[in-house]
């Protein structure tokens, strides 16, 4: 039974963290990176559309990125999309594929992203609290229905606080990468 709770407590942390990786992937560095864009929606034909299941994204070259939608008259909608989307980026238009140049970024700017992964890092952080707290509820009420006993409770709640603690780093690991590589000249 405590099983049952560990394992879909790591299965639920693990997503947490795959989230969040996703998430920083459209975070940009210096470089081009098709993550960059690839989940942007795109209003077509009225309805939200990641840009990735649309047209293909290539980076050709490190501070440039190609869209080549498989519908050009989609053009234009992609365009509005990058040009509301938090990127900064302005993009060029040749009637077939849209150019994205990637400018370097400024050191207030990478301050800025800085703080957008902070942010996120600790979004993670408390969504793994949140698992944590869940798993604890599911063992009390486990106890309190005498289905396991007063030592197997505490010895699944120490269980989860290290695998918490062990998810926690994990993110903490994740999000000091992204700074590093953000604040990489």
């Amino acid at each position: 039974m405590i099983d049952e709770v560990l394992d879909e407590l790591r299965e639920r942390m693990t997503k947490s963290v795959e989230v969040l990786q996703s998430d920083l992937m459209g975070i940009r560095t210096g470089r081009a990176s098709p993550a960059l864009v690839e989940k942007l929606p795109v209003e077509y034909y009225g309805t939200l559309t990641p840009l990735n299941q649309m047209a293909s994204i290539a980076a050709p070259e490190p501070r440039l990125l190609v869209i080549r939608p498989w519908d050009p008259s989609a053009l234009p909608d992609i365009e509005r999309a990058i040009l509301k989307s938090e990127l900064g980026l302005t993009p060029m238009n040749d009637g077939k594929l849209i150019r994205l140049s990637i400018p370097r970024l400024t050191e207030e700017r990478r301050k800025e992203l800085v703080k957008v992964v902070a942010r996120r890092v600790e979004e993670a952080r408390v969504a793994i609290r949140n698992l944590r707290r869940d798993a604890l509820k599911d063992l009390q009420e486990f106890e309190k229905e005498k289905l396991i006993s007063e030592d197997d409770f505490y010895r699944g709640k120490d269980k989860v606080q290290e695998m918490t603690d062990e998810f926690i780093a994990e993110i903490d690991e994740i999000g000091k990468r992204k700074e590093a590589e953000i604040l990489e000249i």
